[in-house]
C-alpha cells in the first residue's frame, strides 16, 4: 500500500495489557455449526487486515484519541464457548467497548454473555440489540439460533430489539416465536424509511429497561446482497450500507452499549473486490467513532 506520512492508517492496534483502555477487538471465528457451509473462521483476519485500507479520522469524531487494544482470537470458540465468553468478559472488563469480530452468527452468544459478565450483570438484567434480516430463534445450536439460546440462558425476551427483519427470510413460526416472546421488531422498511436516530431511541429504550448492560449483534447480512455478497444469507433488498454504518455509530454513542458483535461475513466467499469485508471493517471505524463521540 502506497506510505503518506500524512495519512495514518486505521488497525495494528497493541495487544490487550492489564490496563484499561477504550476499545478492544476480539475475534471469535465461529463456523462449525453453521446451517450453510462457511469460511467465516477466516474473517476475523480478513477484518484486521481491511482496517488498513482506511484511516482513523472521521469529522469531529476523535477516533486518534482513543485507546485502542487487541484481546486476539478465541482458540476454539465452536468447541470451547466458555473460553470465548471469558476472552470478551476480559475485553469488557478492561475497557468502555468490545469489538467481537466473527464467526458466523454463533458467535453472539459467547460474546454477550462473556460482555455482560464482564459488566458485572447477568442475563436477566441486560438488553440485546440486533441488526438481522433473520430472528435467529430456530432450534438446536447453530448460527440460527443465538437469540434462542440467550433467551433460554435468561435474557427477558422483552428486552429484545430485532431491526431489519425482513420478509421472506424468515418463517411464520419463528415471526410467531418471536411475537410470544415479547421482542421487539423493526422490519426492513421501517429501518429504511424512518431516521436513524428515531430507530436507535426505541431500541435502546427497550432493550436497557432494566438499566443493565446492552449487546448490539450485527449480523451483516441484513444489509443488500449487492454490498455484502460474502454473507451467505444476505438477500437482494436488504438495508443500505449506508444505513447499516449509521445504526452502528448511532447505537455505540450510547455508554449502555459494552459489546458489538460483527457476524456472518464469509472471507472466503467474497467479492473479488472485497467489498464485505471491507463493510464490516468501516463498521468497525464507525462503532469507534461513536464510542469517541459519546458524552461523559
Amino acid at each position: 500500500m502506497h506510505v503518506d506520512p500524512l495519512w495514518s492508517r486505521a488497525g495494528g492496534w497493541p495487544d490487550l495489557g492489564v490496563e484499561a483502555v477504550d476499545a478492544v477487538l476480539v475475534g471469535i471465528g465461529t463456523h462449525a455449526t453453521s446451517i450453510s457451509p462457511t469460511g467465516a473462521h477466516a474473517t476475523p483476519l480478513a477484518i484486521r487486515e481491511a482496517l488498513a485500507r482506511f484511516s482513523a479520522h472521521a469529522a469531529g469524531a476523535g477516533i486518534d484519541a482513543l485507546r485502542i487494544a487487541d484481546a486476539g482470537d478465541a482458540v476454539d470458540p465452536d468447541g470451547d464457548e466458555a473460553a470465548a465468553a471469558d476472552l470478551v468478559a476480559t475485553a469488557v472488563a478492561r475497557s468502555r467497548l468490545a469489538i467481537v469480530l466473527g464467526g458466523d452468527n454463533a458467535a453472539t452468544v459467547p460474546a454477550a454473555l462473556g460482555a455482560w459478565s464482564g459488566a458485572g450483570s447477568r442475563p436477566s438484567d441486560a438488553g440485546l440489540i440486533t441488526l438481522d434480516a433473520h430472528h435467529d430463534l430456530r432450534d438446536g445450536r447453530s448460527n440460527g439460533s443465538p437469540v434462542r439460546r440467550l433467551v433460554e440462558a435468561g435474557l427477558e425476551g422483552s428486552r429484545i430489539v430485532q431491526v431489519g427483519i425482513q420478509d421472506f427470510a424468515n418463517s411464520h413460526a419463528y415471526a410467531q416465536r418471536a411475537a410470544d416472546l415479547g421482542i421487539a421488531v423493526e422490519t426492513r422498511a421501517a429501518v429504511e424509511e424512518e431516521p436513524v436516530g428515531a430507530v436507535v431511541q426505541r431500541a435502546l429504550t427497550i432493550a436497557g429497561g432494566a438499566s443493565g448492560p446492552i449487546h448490539v449483534d450485527v449480523d451483516v447480512d441484513v444489509v443488500d446482497r449487492a454490498a455484502a455478497p460474502g454473507c451467505p444469507a444476505s438477500v437482494p433488498g436488504g438495508i443500505s450500507a449506508w444505513r447499516l454504518r449509521s445504526l452502528v455509530r448511532f447505537l455505540a454513542r450510547d455508554p449502555r452499549v459494552r459489546s458489538i458483535d460483527l457476524t456472518e461475513v464469509d472471507a472466503t466467499a467474497d467479492a473479488a473486490d472485497g467489498r464485505t469485508v471491507r463493510l464490516a471493517a468501516l463498521c468497525v471505524l464507525e462503532a469507534l467513532a461513536g464510542l469517541a463521540e459519546r458524552e461523559g
